[in-house]
């Protein structure tokens, strides 16, 4: 059986080796698109272990500073390091936003941070950590920045003192980190239209304006240009403390949400990325119903070019079974040759995606039974074909 198999391949190896490496093609495509769910998830679990967080604190029926806006008063983190079990608490914000490097736009989110706290870049593989309070940055590699850059955050300019690696957003958008005053400064930022008319109105509305009482005006446009807010609060807890007790503490006497490590996660994978997984399972869907079709399609063209050879091994006494057999060989290895071509290709052009994808060994054996599964029902067709041969046709042909 064995050999009936090999011989009719050899004899058409050709027609074979392309549709194999077509297939291939197929089957590399969907394991990339597995890789690239796999690669968000985890994006979002490294942006959750970059963060060195046990807690997320952010602001009341709101679901954190990943998921939709959140805004608390910098001063917040005091009265939670007065809670029993929180170690260090940090201010931290995010922006997402396009940051330029000379004529070139890349597209980041920038995180402002305090050194030497939650937040801050857990490692580097080149330069240093930022030391200044103003205009440093450290970048993640993706960004394509270089050690001594300068790059353009709103108004001002900061210098890449340092180069981080797997830094991500939960949207794959690589990070830039910038000291906490400077990302205040930068995310609630006004033109200086909006200044000009806000200061004219406050000067015209005698109420804050009073001749009477020197300073007034003076300290309400000051107080109208500081920004005092950060998207959340990373809290750190003690060695032993409960993750859940110490949030609930905080939902009960501070009025704030809090989030622990598997409640962001939640959020993340299931909120964020799950429009996103359920497109690419349509995707998945639609490839294996393409790939069943191609290779029922081959098979069935390569049974019915032989059915004379088909009537004369039943004329000679051969048992179906045999034959579907050797039709069955046909289409698995039909299969097994798709499939090391579709891995080798997944692997290749892997690192090119814009994204990050994540080729895992199981969904690889995974993919392999399902290719030979599709494979052996896609054989189905032809050899219901060969089994109604008639053994006459050998003779009468």
């Amino acid at each position: 059986m064995i050999s009936l198999a090999g011989r009719d391949i050899l004899h058409s190896w050709s027609k074979f080796v392309l549709t194999g490496i077509g297939l291939g093609l197929l089957i590399g495509v969907t394991l990339s698109m597995a890789g690239i769910y796999r690669g968000m998830v985890d994006d979002a679990k490294a942006l959750l272990n970059n963060s060195g967080a046990d807690i997320w604190v952010v602001q009341q029926e709101t679901q954190g500073p990943y998921a939709e806006s959140s805004s608390l008063h910098d001063d917040v983190y005091r009265a939670l390091l007065a809670l029993p079990g929180i170690s260090r608490a940090a201010n931290v914000t995010y922006l997402t936003m396009q940051v330029r490097l000379g004529n070139t736009d890349v597209r980041t989110m920038v995180v402002g941070f305090e050194p030497g706290q939650p937040g801050e870049p857990s490692y580097l593989v080149a330069g240093r950590q930022i030391t200044r309070s103003h205009y440093e940055a450290v970048a993640d590699v993706k960004t394509g920045f270089q050690l001594g850059d300068t790059i353009r955050i709103r108004r001002h300019d900061y210098r890449v003192v340092g180069l981080t690696r797997r830094m991500v957003s939960s949207g794959g958008d690589p990070m830039v980190f910038i000291p906490l005053k400077d990302a205040q400064e930068a995310q609630f930022l006004k033109d200086n239209d909006a200044i000009l008319n806000e200061r004219a109105r406050t000067t015209a509305n005698p109420t804050l304006n009073r001749p009477g009482v020197p300073g007034l005006l003076d300290a309400i446009l000051a107080s109208q240009n500081a920004n005092h807010n950060v998207n959340a609060v990373l809290v750190q807890i003690a060695p032993g403390t409960e993750p859940d007790h110490v949030a609930s503490e905080i939902r009960r006497w501070k009025h704030l949400q809090a989030f622990t490590r598997a409640q962001m996660e939640e959020i993340l994978v299931s909120k964020l990325i799950a429009t996103s997984a359920k497109q690419i399972g349509m995707f998945l869907v639609i490839l294996a119903i393409v790939s069943a079709a191609i290779v029922a399609f081959i098979i069935y063209t390569m049974t019915l070019g032989k059915i004379r050879e088909i009537a004369v091994l039943k004329l000679i006494g051969t048992r179906n079974r045999t034959i579907a057999g050797m039709i069955l060989q046909q289409a698995m290895g039909l299969g097994l040759i798709g499939f090391i071509v579709g891995k080798t290709v997944a692997t290749l052009w892997a690192p090119i995606f814009p994204k990050f994808v994540l080729l895992e060994p199981g969904d690889a054996v995974r993919g392999f039974i399902v290719v030979m599964l599709i494979c052996a029902l896609a054989s189905t067709l032809a050899i219901r074909v060969a089994l109604r041969v008639d053994p006459a046709t050998a003779i009468g042909g």
